[in-house]
């Protein structure tokens, strides 16, 4: 990926920025130390009837996975953490309308490394929680640890 030209990163943005999600989950489950698993993920979707300019756009990427939902929608997903921080490092300058989600995403994935406690724990779902605000999600709910 390091190859790419100046104007490949910046398609990439403009795509992630149009037709992508950055976003990251707090996944149930209990044989977690803090009872929830941290899932980033950076999701690109196109309708079906695209699926070799697709294919092309998601092959200047060396990581991820495509599938073919049931509604006719292409989903390129890509959920490792390292080839989210070299995606999102790499692109972030042409960011425009998910500026602020890959800046999020970054922080709460260096976050993520420190966590030592519950109290770090707490914080890392806090900042979760806020991309709540950034891509209008309405059923999100605010995460708490218990006691």
């Amino acid at each position: 990926m390091s190859k790419l030209s100046s104007v490949q990163k910046s398609y990439l943005a403009g795509f992630i920025d149009g037709d992508g999600s950055i976003y990251v989950r707090l996944k149930p489950n209990d044989s977690y130390r803090y009872g929830f698993q941290v899932a980033p993920y950076i999701v690109l979707f196109q309708a079906s009837k695209d699926e070799e300019i697709f294919r092309r756009v998601c092959s200047l990427m060396d990581f991820g996975y495509l599938r073919k939902r049931k509604d006719g929608i292409l989903e390129y997903t890509i959920g490792r953490t390292e080839d989210i921080i070299e995606l999102l490092i790499m692109i972030k300058p042409y960011l425009i309308l998910k500026k602020r989600q890959a800046n999020l995403m970054l922080e709460i994935l260096k976050k993520k490394k420190s966590v030592k406690n519950k109290a770090d724990f707490q914080g890392l779902m806090d900042l979760i929680d806020k991309f709540r605000d950034l891509n209008y999600s309405k059923k999100r709910k605010r995460h708490k640890l218990t006691p």
